[in-house]
């Protein structure tokens, strides 16, 4: 039997339907923030997943009482919901790295003022990616964010948001990893096309820590490099989407995916909605 919700579970990385700002893969649009609500209504995707960058992150509309308001007003103009938030602030600038400096007191009141803000505009997981610059270095920084997760889950709980972790480590460790937190609270963010650039198995990652999984990003790229057209790089995405269908994962599917090389952005996305919503479909 067919899972005819497919389509509203599949969305896309903010921005990635406006042109590159500074030559980045994914920033804040901050020019166009509000045409995207149009555009996605548009190309009938109902789910944004919002980013927040840590330069200048005051002036995203997130951040401020104004701001929620016109993201509230044009969720519901234009029938979009934000159900994730990627806070590639704290890649950035990572709090568990930060914890013996000055730095420290103002990036964890961002991270409470964050909670907040997704209870503001009804969004219900914050992805805390742990890799690259936020990737955990050492057994020092991970005790450090544990505890300090630990510590605030009551927060989380009144707040209504979960927490998804985007993480480099090898599928046995990231078992071990999210086995110390509270399954009701945290969880997974599974990006497919970083875990090919790793070179893991799909099959042995579902099987640690599938049960973990709460949100997923869609992209391809090549074993040991960077991002790719989808089907262009070692990413098995009909396999992945097959094994998570199995396990009877029930999140979305984020396109988190290379840009298009023309500059038709919108164009590519709406491409890879349609082939994506079919092999759903199949199952």
């Amino acid at each position: 039997m067919k899972n005819n919700n497919f389509e509203t579970r599949i969305g896309f990385m903010q921005g990635r339907l406006s042109d590159l700002i500074n030559n980045k893969i994914q920033s804040f649009p901050i020019y166009t923030w509000q045409k995207e609500f149009k555009w996605a209504n548009q190309l009938n995707i109902r789910k944004m997943e919002w980013t927040i960058d840590y330069e200048n992150i005051m002036l995203n509309p997130l951040m401020t009482e104004l701001g929620r308001e016109r993201i509230n007003i044009l969720k519901t103009k234009y029938k979009i919901e934000i159900p994730s938030i990627t806070c590639d602030c704290f890649m950035q600038n990572p709090f568990w790295k930060n914890f013996n400096n000055g730095e420290n007191k103002k990036l964890l009141d961002l991270f409470f003022k964050l909670i907040e803000a997704c209870q503001k505009i009804d969004c219900k997981i914050l992805v805390i990616p742990l890799v690259d610059n936020g990737s955990l270095e050492t057994k020092i920084q991970e005790k450090y964010l544990i505890t300090f997760l630990k510590d605030n889950i009551e927060f989380l709980k009144n707040h209504n948001v979960k927490i998804a972790f985007e993480i480099d480590f090898e599928p046995s460790k990231v078992s071990l990893f999210i086995n110390q937190l509270d399954e009701e609270i945290f969880g997974i963010n599974y990006d497919i096309g970083n875990s090919a650039s790793l070179g893991y198995l799909p099959n042995e990652e579902i099987l640690a820590y599938g049960n973990r999984i709460i949100n997923i990003h869609i992209k391809d790229r090549i074993l040991g490099g960077s991002t790719v057209p989808l089907g262009e790089g070692d990413a098995d995405i009909p396999l992945v989407l097959s094994l998570v269908h199995e396990i009877n994962y029930n999140g979305n599917f984020i396109f988190q995916t290379a840009r298009s090389s023309k500059g038709k952005h919108r164009n590519l996305i709406k491409k890879y909605y349609t082939e994506i919503l079919e092999t759903l479909n199949d199952f």
